[in-house]
């Protein structure tokens, strides 16, 4: 395992954004873009991206807003956290780079975003890995509750629905993701020094303000920001997802129990497999990075046999 990234972050201006992120890789090797969650940050795939270069992809791993160096350009623009502003970021960032057809590949906020741009764009992707399946929100359906142990396990949503939660969150960050992670993934042993390490990048102006946001927008408790009301809208009509993709669920996942994936089968209309990883959590690639890896090479083969070549584009 490794213990942290060799170097530094670069950073780059994207849409609302100047994102930090990690390069690695040849940079004329086919591009794979790694997304991490809440609350845990590019660190989740330290020992995922050393497995991609030394296959040959080139590997780019950015902060989400609010997150470690990345920060919001204009102090105007407000700090949502909602799926269509993730989604845009993602998007930003791939233009930024110019980065052509990369695999997206994510879990948790990550995930969505990668779901999100996906879904509205699929020309600009290769291929999709995704931990627990098909993750744009159904925002109109937020008020019918889930079952009550399921509920349990999104304690933090109905906490940061509150005046108390954005204290409590503002406080001690490092303490509620203590929580989480634990509940998240009940199987996985982490210490103090890798939590530590996550929550360095939760010392950032913003991250306060971007996870309350988020979270009571899902909840419809919250209006989105007004840049994003049209990509939202098109994401209420939660739309199908046409890249290659492969689903993962974790058979030690606190929130998510696993299943045979079938409940997403209508929202994924190309070639996609599902797979489960024993003894996996929610934090997937940093438990069990050879899985996650492994998943974004089959994606890339699968990618390579049935997207058409540029030749036979022209």
């Amino acid at each position: 395992m490794l213990t942290s990234f060799t170097a530094p972050p670069r950073t780059i201006d994207a849409g609302e954004l100047t994102v930090g992120y990690i390069d690695a890789g040849d940079p004329s090797a086919h591009p794979v873009v790694l997304l991490h969650g809440f609350p845990y940050d590019i660190h989740s795939f330290v020992d995922v991206v050393p497995l991609l270069t030394d296959a040959c992809f080139r590997v780019l791993v950015p902060y989400l807003r609010g997150h470690g160096p990345t920060r919001f350009r204009d102090e105007r623009i407000v700090r949502s956290g909602q799926q269509a502003a993730l989604g845009a970021d993602l998007l930003a960032f791939i233009d930024a780079l110019e980065l052509h057809e990369p695999i997206l590949a994510g879990y948790d906020w990550g995930a969505r975003a990668a779901c999100v741009v996906a879904a509205l764009w699929p020309d600009r992707v290769g291929g999709l890995v995704s931990v627990n399946g098909y993750l744009i929100q159904d925002i109109a359906s937020a008020g019918i509750p889930l079952p009550a142990h399921l509920e349990a396990g999104f304690w933090y949503f109905w906490y940061f629905a509150t005046e108390r939660g954005r204290a409590g969150l503002s406080g001690d960050a490092r303490a509620i993701a203590d929580v989480i992670w634990r509940r998240n993934s009940p199987a996985w042993r982490f210490d103090d020094a890798l939590l530590a390490r996550a929550a360095a990048a939760f010392d950032n102006p913003d991250y306060v303000d971007v996870v309350i946001h988020s979270y009571r927008h899902r909840l419809g408790l919250e209006p989105g920001a007004p840049q994003h009301v049209e990509v939202e809208r098109r994401l209420a009509d939660l739309p199908v997802i046409a890249v290659p993709t492969i689903t993962l669920d974790g058979t030690a996942d606190g929130n998510f129990p696993a299943t045979d994936g079938s409940q997403h089968d209508r929202f994924f209309t190309g070639p996609r497999t599902h797979r489960q990883v024993p003894g996996a959590g929610h934090h997937l690639p940093a438990e069990a990075p050879h899985a996650f890896a492994d998943a974004i090479f089959d994606v890339s083969v699968n990618e390579i046999l049935v997207r058409p070549t540029e030749q036979s584009r022209s």
